[in-house]
């Protein structure tokens, strides 16, 4: 992705841990609401990363149908 960005490991585990949190509760609602948003961009990042990676796959495992 771009420079700045996390990992999609690092942005999987900050996730995880955002999800543990708000299940155990006791955090103010405005520290839930921005948890919440935190894991949303944290989840939309992780699903951008896996689409490329599903693109690349599909890239190389198609068979290349140009006529020779």
């Amino acid at each position: 992705m771009s420079d700045g960005e996390p990992t999609y490991e690092a942005a999987r585990d900050e996730l995880v841990q955002i999800v543990a949190k708000l299940e155990a509760g006791g955090t103010t609602l405005e520290e839930s609401l921005n948890l919440w948003q935190r894991g949303e961009d944290l989840a939309a990042l992780c699903e951008r990363y896996l689409e490329g990676a599903r693109s690349k796959l599909e890239a190389v495992t198609t068979p290349d149908t140009t006529p020779e």
